[in-house]
């Protein structure tokens, strides 16, 4: 009779509800001896369930498989009518398939089933995981196997063992191990120490599963308790939310109740205006045709103004006309008059200058010069219509203007550089030029002067502002004569003498632009 497989119990522990189907082959044991307690059988262990225990005092040989071989069925050569098999707990069948495991290995190999004896080699840890299902198969289909089982539990079970097959169930024993060893002796209530074990083990099953359900909802509790709280402080946020958004919108109330107030000023004030510009637009249009008629009567006395000046330019380009001629004809007078007048004089042309004078008399004049460059500057537009004048004389302050102007050179390199811009302003303008330096007792070697220049040195005991002054007194009263220097003594000194002083910084510009 096959063992009933529990609820629980997984793909590997089939063999209890397929005896004899998964893993008995031809030769199995239980296949050649289906009814191993039948009587009439020639198979001696039949004859002599436990032969090899004989005559021990083994209480499992006096009482094994007590509900399945009775008196009765000795030798009457008839099956016996069984009742099924109970419902094993999973956790019952795990144990008796561990117990036989465990015993495989002392049984010895013509007792073991053929389909264990591969079995019996595994490892221990290995022998009732992968077989659990032959084990399981052999120990529903063959009672003998089972009683020999049986045989090595007990001896291993002690005191345990003999109170289960004795019928009894300590108090403090396992269940479990209780229901294991009452299947595998069948001692007599067997059925119902398996049932309370199922019980035992149901009643923790759905202990454990009381106390997940206790544990979900004091989770779901603690969950529900956090939403709570994260709610109302969500709420809380919201409050302050509403609280702030109301304050918003009395402001923007009252912001729209100005802003409607000024509105309404602005298109008072607009209207007022548009009142007022129609006004001043008449009045500008009135004002406009008024000065619309002025305009013509201006134009009227501008046309009669253009006419009389018309006549009065014609009148005096005819009085010019008589002008330019007695003009033209008192300068021919006076032209003729002046050749007379040299003809009867016998004056031949001059060959030497005032200056040239001056310079003979109160100062030594080396016979060389220095040259020099230009230095970058603006136009000097006063000096060149000075130098444009008929016969103008330039007399130049050497060292005012050098010191000024190029200062960080030495004082030859400063006098070269004057010296041969002043020979590109005679050569432009053609103007005679003199140019005057202090002390000329320490020049030597003096490089000749560009043709136009003069070039002066003030002798001992004397200065430059002196030779100036003495060269414009020098010439005649009419000549035009720029001195440049911006010693103010000397500038007020050649004013009172009709000539025309200008800064040295009028120099240096022009020396830049030649």
């Amino acid at each position: 009779m096959p063992l009933p497989v529990h609820p629980d119990a997984g793909p590997d522990d089939a063999g209890f509800n397929d005896a004899g189907s998964n893993g008995a082959g031809p030769d199995d044991a239980a296949s050649e001896h289906p009814g191993s307690a039948d009587a009439g059988s020639d198979d001696p262990a039949s004859e002599h369930p436990g032969s090899d225990e004989a005559g021990s005092d083994d209480p499992a040989s006096e009482h094994p498989g007590s509900d399945e071989a009775g008196s009765d069925d000795r030798g009457s050569g008839e099956p016996v009518d069984r009742e099924p098999e109970p419902t094993l707990p999973e956790p019952v069948r795990q144990r008796i398939v561990s117990l036989a495991a465990a015993a495989l290995p002392t049984l010895p190999g013509d007792e073991l089933p053929a389909p264990l004896r591969r079995v019996a080699k595994f490892a221990p840890n290995r022998r009732a995981r992968l077989g659990g299902a032959p084990i399981a198969t052999q120990l529903a289909a063959d009672p003998l196997f089972r009683q020999r089982v049986a045989s090595r539990v007990l001896t291993e079970a002690g005191e345990l063992g003999s109170a289960v097959v004795s019928g009894g169930s300590p108090a403090a024993a396992d269940p479990v191990e209780v229901a294991a060893l009452a299947y595998l002796t069948r001692p007599a209530g067997w059925r119902a120490l398996v049932e309370n074990a199922g019980a035992v083990v149901r009643a923790e099953v759905d202990s454990a599963v009381v106390a997940e359900l206790v544990r979900e909802a004091e989770q779901r509790a603690t969950r529900a308790e956090h939403d709570r709280a994260v709610a109302k402080v969500e709420a809380d946020k919201l409050r302050d939310e509403v609280a702030r958004l109301r304050e918003e919108l009395g402001q923007l109330r009252e912001e729209s109740r100005v802003l409607g107030r000024s509105l309404r000023e602005t298109q008072a004030r607009e209207r007022r205006a548009a009142e007022l510009l129609a006004t001043e637009k008449g009045r500008a249009g009135r004002a406009a045709a008024d000065h619309e008629a002025e305009l013509r009567r201006v134009r009227a006395r501008l046309a009669e103004a253009e006419a009389t000046a018309g006549a009065v330019r014609q009148t005096a380009k005819e009085a010019r006309s008589v002008d330019d001629a007695r003009l033209w004809l008192l300068l021919e007078t006076i032209g003729r008059a002046a050749v007379g007048l040299r003809r009867e004089l016998a004056l031949d042309p001059a060959d030497r200058l005032p200056a040239d004078y001056v310079a003979d008399a109160f100062a030594e004049r080396p016979a060389t010069a220095n040259s020099a460059r230009a230095l970058d500057a603006d136009d000097p537009v006063r000096l060149d219509e000075l130098l444009a004048l008929p016969r103008a004389h330039l007399v130049v302050d050497g060292y005012n203007v050098t010191k000024r102007g190029f200062g960080d050179m030495s004082l030859e390199q400063q006098r070269k550089r004057l010296i041969t811009g002043l020979g590109g302003i005679a050569a432009q303008t053609g103007a005679e030029v003199t140019v005057v330096f202090d002390g000329a007792e320490r020049m030597h070697g003096l490089p000749p002067a560009p043709r136009g220049v003069r070039v002066l040195f003030s002798r001992k005991g004397e200065t430059a502002d002196d030779l100036i002054r003495r060269l414009v007194r020098a010439e005649p009263p009419g000549r035009p004569i720029v001195v440049v220097s911006s010693d103010r003594e000397v500038a007020d000194g050649v004013r009172r003498h009709g000539a025309y002083p200008l800064g040295a910084d009028s120099l240096l510009r022009r020396l830049a632009r030649s």
